[in-house]
């Protein structure tokens, strides 16, 4: 789904202030009956994660990590089955995983004698049954099957759809009866940054493909929403290594882009939202 600038901006408008819970993910897909689920969801957390990053260092203070510990602590003595936390977290307008994070390491802080490594803390949110503290271990839990946006399951989930998307497209070059090197190839053959795939045939062929008149030599799968902040990172980060190193390619935003941003096409990197059907093989030696 390809959107315009002035219509991803009435979308993100709707989600000012708007918590990141499925029944506020259920209200856009109402407002914005057009618009795919996927493609709405991927905005829904991109646009949530750059709230998230404005105002983390706030809830990083000291004293706010004391207020949310001991507000923590008044509310499971009171009810410990009550969703304690995941109620903090959308009181004071921060991810629920987020804040689990932030009390399980001050309860380990006063309970262990040494501070807790990033990797233990890693652990107990992907297993809340390794949580010293049964309370805790629900409510952590709690947080994080809660959050749409953040946290251990939000982050297999989006591994396993980037994977989906990468066999699909490989699928697809398969159907098309298309030679090409995936990234974990590149990868042995010393290539450190690398698009998803490198167009080529056998023997000192090289295959690339004229799309809408453009020739491309690689692939990158993209299973988000292309906006300007991520689009931007991606040129920084990928794109124009990739473009320096193999020439012009193509990325694929599965669940769209905005238009004004497939704006590279002449300088050699193009934006589409599908793999394109109107392809062109262009085959020729080596020397």
């Amino acid at each position: 789904m390809i959107l315009t600038k002035a219509q991803y901006d009435e979308i993100a408008q709707c989600l000012v202030s708007v918590p990141p819970t499925r029944q506020s993910l259920r209200k856009l897909k109402q407002r914005f009956p057009s618009q795919s689920q996927a493609t709405l969801l991927s905005i829904f957390s991109q646009e949530y994660q750059k709230h998230i990053k404005r105002t983390h260092a706030k809830h990083h203070t000291s004293e706010a990590i004391e207020s949310y510990y001991q507000r923590y602590l008044n509310g499971v003595a009171k009810n410990g089955a009550a969703p304690v936390l995941l109620d903090l977290a959308n009181e004071v307008d921060y991810a629920p995983s987020l804040m689990a994070r932030l009390i399980l390491e001050r309860f380990l802080q006063e309970h262990e004698e040494t501070p807790p490594s990033k990797s233990v803390i890693n652990s107990m949110l992907r297993d809340p049954s390794q949580i010293p503290d049964g309370v805790l271990a629900n409510q952590v839990y709690q947080c994080i099957v809660n959050d749409c946006c953040y946290g251990p399951l939000v982050d297999c989930i989006k591994h396993a759809i980037g994977h989906e998307h990468e066999v699909m497209l490989r699928d697809m070059l398969l159907e098309k009866n298309l030679s090409f090197l995936d990234e974990d190839q590149l990868r042995a053959k010393g290539y450190d940054k690398t698009p998803d795939f490198i167009l080529q045939v056998p023997v000192v062929m090289l295959c690339p493909l004229a799309v809408e008149g453009h020739i491309i030599h690689w692939i990158e799968s993209k299973a988000s929403f292309g906006d300007e902040c991520s689009h931007h990172a991606y040129l920084h980060d990928q794109f124009w290594s990739y473009w320096n190193r193999f020439g012009p390619g193509l990325v694929i935003y599965w669940y769209g882009f905005i238009q004004e941003l497939d704006c590279n096409r002449e300088r050699g990197i193009l934006l589409k939202a599908c793999f394109p059907t109107n392809i062109v093989t262009l085959c020729h030696s080596v020397a």
